[in-house]
């Protein structure tokens, strides 16, 4: 069975950061690019960033560029996304999704998704 558990999220006051966490189990994840969505509450899910299976190629939404940074730790499975800068507008869950099968940007075309963690700006 296919798994992506997110971790750490919290609550957190507006300028400072967090480390979020994405676990995979079940396959590999290692060919495939991996991403961050988020969704806050009454808005629509919305891309964060994204990065290829080797790391060399990474997007990012004009809304986080210069605060977040996505890596990936191939050996583990794992994605993470560092929030530097918070601000409450970045309050939402966070989701990690993986294998894409079309634009890396939109959420629909990927095929596994976790379950989500919470992250809240606020002070």
């Amino acid at each position: 069975q296919v798994q992506l558990v997110e971790s750490g999220g919290k609550l957190v006051q507006p300028g400072g950061s967090l480390r979020l966490s994405c676990v995979a189990s079940g396959r590999t994840f290692s060919s495939v690019p991996m991403a961050w969505f988020r969704q806050a509450p009454g808005e629509e899910r919305e891309f964060v960033a994204v990065i290829s299976w080797s790391g060399s190629t990474i997007f990012y939404a004009d809304s986080v560029k210069g605060r977040f940074t996505i890596s990936r730790d191939n050996a583990k499975n794992t994605v993470y996304l560092q929030m530097n800068s918070l601000k409450p507008e970045d309050t939402a869950v966070y989701y990690c999704a993986a294998d894409p099968d079309g634009s890396w940007s939109a959420g629909e075309w990927y095929a596994y998704w976790g379950q989500g963690t919470q992250v809240t700006v606020t002070s």
